[in-house]
């Protein structure tokens, strides 16, 4: 399956008998699926079948769609109620002579409620069934569209993810390689603590001293710490390359590589090992930036 992205948009337009309609979706990143729907009134009915269609294309993310609906060129008809009109227009007089008031102009009359009805043909349910088949088409069309955008932009974020990969993978090699690493560098570290530590007191417990230096050669030892960020990097490209709805595990995963570069660091025995275990820091960070908007 491909990667895909929790960002998009698509737009699709139609028409239906006398309906004319838009839907209009975006999506955004979240942390499951939640599709919100804005449904003209007397379509809210569709919205339990707008969204199951939904959870069978998506995984995860923000989604948001608008239906726009308009009747194009209903049939209409005007009536009015000519005896109410005449009632209305004698009233109207004599209230205005007894008053010594202007008369009243016809079409104030006719804005009267009751005096005209307007009212467009009722419509069929062989239209209406028509119309909503017609919309939901529209809607899987652009839920399709969208699906494609996310899928596109998901390639694009699987090669930076993947180069973000390769230098957290540099980095690893790098440390593994670093003198600081060497047993020399290491005995000649510890040598330089224990001197430090017999300093303290001429009358220093060698058992004591057997400890500390176990202790101090435990702190520098990044063996554990750099097998993990290689064993992390192969899981996180068989992800990428497994593609589908990964997002969550891949999120995981870059927690991971955050808690053993921190490690890394703190366990650094050299500035030399410091510099890489931050700029593999640097690099984590912006792989759990991209992991956020895959699906």
């Amino acid at each position: 399956m491909a990667l895909a992205s929790m960002t998009g948009f698509a737009r699709t337009q139609g028409t239906s008998g006398a309906w004319s309609w838009a839907w209009e979706l975006k999506s955004v990143n979240g942390k499951g699926l939640d599709v919100r729907l804005r449904l003209p009134g007397g379509w809210e009915g569709l919205e339990p079948g707008l969204k199951q269609i939904a959870s069978r294309v998506l995984a995860r993310g923000n989604v948001n769609a608008n239906l726009s609906l308009a009747r194009t060129d209903p049939d209409v008809s005007v009536r009015v109620n000519e005896d109410v009109l005449r009632a209305v227009a004698l009233s109207v007089r004599r209230i205005a002579a007894d008053l010594d008031a202007p008369p009243v102009r016809l079409e104030s009359l006719l804005g009267l409620k009751g005096v005209m009805e307007i009212t467009e043909a009722e419509e069929s349910e062989a239209e209406r069934r028509a119309a909503e088949a017609a919309v939901v088409t529209g809607f899987e069309q652009a839920l399709a569209d969208l699906a494609a955008m996310r899928a596109q932009e998901g390639a694009a974020l699987g090669i930076v993810l993947n180069e973000r990969l390769d230098g957290i993978a540099a980095l690893t090699a790098a440390a593994e390689a670093n003198p600081a690493r060497q047993p020399e560098a290491i005995r000649a570290k510890l040598a330089e603590q224990v001197r430090t530590l017999i300093g303290t007191s001429p009358n220093f417990d060698p058992d004591r001293l057997h400890q500390e230096a176990l202790l101090l050669a435990s702190k520098v030892d990044v063996r554990e710490e750099l097998d993990r960020l290689v064993a992390h990097v192969a899981a996180a490209r068989a992800m990428l390359g497994e593609g589908g709805a990964v997002g969550r595990r891949l999120d995981f995963l870059a927690q991971e590589f955050n808690r053993e570069t921190n490690t890394l660091c703190s366990k650094a025995n050299d500035v030399s090992l410091t510099a890489i275990g931050l700029e593999l820091k640097g690099l984590v960070e912006q792989f759990r930036e991209q992991v956020q908007n895959i699906e």
